[in-house]
């Protein structure tokens, strides 16, 4: 049985399972979304798939109309009160759905884990991922500079961060 976290009007986020794991290393491999992300390799997403999901949890994202998977989530730190979304990956892009599904893990995060800040970093040249943040009320925290290499390059982060109090507002 798929274990289903929150639903919304057009999608729902639910735990991953290892009939997922193809999904998301194709996800995490297209071309248009590797430039943005650091992927992890199936053993990892397979351990996390198995664990109880206290630290570590990989979210797919389905369209309940059709039960196709749209996108995939990773959280780390769900063992803290702040945990961070990771690799937010929107397969199906230009149909609104990252700005829903992440709407609906910050209300899964706040509203029902009740954790009192989550946060996200992303590559300083990914637009469209950096308007959506703000847009949907993450702060800008900070930049980590020259923290990740991506072939021989160095490249900065950009750290976002959402309270409780903020998402109440």
């Amino acid at each position: 049985m798929k274990e289903i976290l929150i639903e919304g009007r057009r999608l729902k986020l639910r735990k991953a399972n290892t009939t997922d794991l193809g999904y998301i290393m194709a996800l995490q491999y297209a071309p248009e979304n590797l430039q943005y992300i650091v992927p992890f390799d199936e053993d990892y997403h397979r351990a996390i798939i198995a664990s109880d999901g206290s630290e570590k949890l990989d979210v797919i994202i389905e369209e309940i109309e059709t039960g196709a998977s749209v996108g995939y989530f990773m959280l780390r730190e769900l063992d803290s009160l702040c945990a961070e979304f990771t690799h937010v990956i929107i397969g199906r892009k230009g149909l609104g759905y990252g700005s829903e599904a992440l709407k609906l893990l910050l209300t899964w995060t706040f509203a029902v884990k009740k954790f009192h800040r989550v946060w996200i970093d992303c590559k300083e040249y990914n637009t469209i991922a950096l308007n959506l943040y703000e847009r949907l009320g993450f702060v800008r925290e900070g930049v980590l500079r020259e923290i990740i290499e991506t072939d021989g390059v160095y490249e900065n982060l950009i750290v976002f961060g959402m309270l409780d109090r903020d998402f109440n507002n």
